[in-house]
């Protein structure tokens, strides 16, 4: 009897995930100037609300996104992230990542408020050639995530490079 009421409480605690559910689910949460999680870049292809402050937004494997979070107390910032991620194919390798279900493929992660500034205008520099972030080749956000990492200028992404990579691209079998 106990273990029975056991597992009906973890059931009920663990939200049931369909098993066909191909999709990347990224929890949202918005109070302001308390906690605040976004996606700057990415084109979710759902999304769920769930109260005025919380939704999950859903991404197709393969897509690219970016998610930022950031939390602060009575005395400031506490916390900044930015993750730029690739949503994954189910039974492809992934790394977990807080509010990501399952999780997918770091292409960018930086803390400290400093480092996701660049990292966004990193974005935005992308963006201002007109080409949209998650078109982007996955190895600039890598590029991007080393550079800032160490504390060096990343090199800006350029037309060429984003030809080649298309290029490269449908080259690949």
């Amino acid at each position: 009897m106990r273990n029975a009421a056991l597992k009906h409480a973890q059931d009920r605690a663990t939200p049931a995930v369909d098993a066909a559910d191909a999709l990347t689910h990224v929890e949202l949460t918005w109070i302001e100037k308390k906690i605040e999680h976004w996606i700057r870049f990415g084109e979710p292809v759902a999304e769920r609300i769930l109260d005025r402050r919380h939704r999950i937004v859903s991404f197709r494997p393969g897509d690219i996104f970016a998610f930022v979070r950031w939390a602060s107390n009575d005395f400031g910032t506490i916390a900044s992230r930015i993750d730029v991620v690739r949503a994954v194919v189910p039974g492809e390798p992934y790394q977990t990542l807080p509010f990501v279900r399952p999780g997918g493929e770091i292409l960018l992660r930086l803390d400290s408020w400093p480092k996701i500034q660049r990292a966004l205008q990193a974005i935005d520099a992308v963006e201002a050639i007109e080409l949209d972030p998650v078109d982007v080749a996955p190895d600039h956000w890598r590029h991007v995530h080393s550079r800032l990492t160490v504390g060096h200028e990343p090199r800006a992404y350029t037309r060429a490079q984003h030809d080649a990579w298309l290029l490269r691209r449908r080259a690949q079998p």
